[in-house]
């Protein structure tokens, strides 16, 4: 492949997966753009590691379309430009973790030099260790080492942090920040919702193998009620619920908590209603609230929501 294809380097038209009456996904769209963080979240079963086999030519679809590099991800040729890292892999335990950046760098044109990728992954140190004397941390960080040494224009990561301790989670963001600042697009699915806040430039959120929610960490909180407002007050929870602008109410030690996207015209009204309002408090959502927000909301036929584009 001399030129990258033009429009996003990999795609899902109405892309579905079946396994026997269970709908892995349904109707999935979602694309990849250059140089972007792309982060695929969603609560487990949620179709994610299903959207990352699709792309990535491990899974061939039962419904709509699926490119990569603008061709066919099962592909040898076009898979040689991505850079994975699954969840799980197994590889050599008698194999120092040099050799394995060394083996598997042989296998691209252009790759890093070793060194570099073992720099990368924070492996320097450890280089002429057995990959089986290694702890589970540390073989993610080969398994990542061997994602990245090809050069890819584009990288797939599912989990890649689960088992990393904070130190090396942080130094795992900081290259992730320095491969997307190289024009390498990153595809990455994680647990950690902080995770996919510091990183993501775009977030897709799945839930029941269907797209819920689509935009950047910011757009998906506003999108869930984006505020939290909390007072005391001599309202009811019942009165404020009737207000426009409040998208949930609740009351939580004597005090009401009320989830809004329009806090500036919440706290107008409320005041107007109750001037002995007090022990107010305003807080923006976290990615968190977002998530559990838009991951239990009802998707309508599947439809991905379109109000945050």
């Amino acid at each position: 492949m001399n030129e990258p294809a033009p429009g996003p380097l990999a795609a899902l038209r109405g892309a579905g997966k079946r396994y026997g009456a269970v709908h892995a996904l349904d109707g999935v769209d979602l694309e990849v753009r250059p140089g972007e963080v792309l982060a695929v979240l969603g609560p487990n079963g949620a179709g994610k590691s299903t959207a990352l086999g699709l792309l990535t030519g491990r899974v061939g679809a039962d419904a709509g379309r699926v490119s990569l590099f603008g061709g066919d991800p099962r592909q040898p040729e076009i898979r040689r430009h991505i850079g994975v890292m699954l969840q799980e892999a197994r590889l050599p335990d008698a194999l120092r973790v040099h050799e394995h950046v060394a083996l598997h760098s042989s296998y691209y044109g252009a790759p890093r030099p070793v060194a570099e990728s073992l720099e990368l992954a924070g492996l320097t140190a450890l280089a002429r260790r057995p990959y089986g004397a290694l702890s589970g941390g540390e073989q993610r960080r080969v398994q990542f080492a061997l994602a990245l040494c090809g050069r890819p224009a584009l990288m797939f990561v599912d989990e890649p942090t689960t088992g990393l301790d904070v130190e090396a989670r942080r130094n795992f963001w900081q290259v992730i920040r320095r491969l997307r600042d190289e024009g390498v697009a990153i595809v990455l699915t994680t647990h950690y919702l902080e995770e996919a806040d510091a990183l993501a430039d775009r977030i897709v959120l799945l839930a029941g193998g269907r797209v819920r929610a689509e935009g950047s960490p910011e757009q998906l909180k506003r999108q869930a009620a984006g505020s939290c407002v909390t007072a005391r007050s001599h309202l009811s929870p019942e009165v404020i619920a009737a207000w426009p602008e409040a998208a949930a109410v609740q009351r939580m030690e004597g005090r009401l908590q009320v989830r809004t996207a329009q806090p500036e015209q919440l706290l107008r009204r409320w005041l107007a209603a109750d001037p002995s309002l007090a022990g107010l408090q305003v807080q923006a959502l976290s990615l968190e609230d977002a998530f559990l927000d838009l991951t239990r909301a009802p998707a309508a036929a599947g439809v991905r929501q379109e109000a945050i584009a």
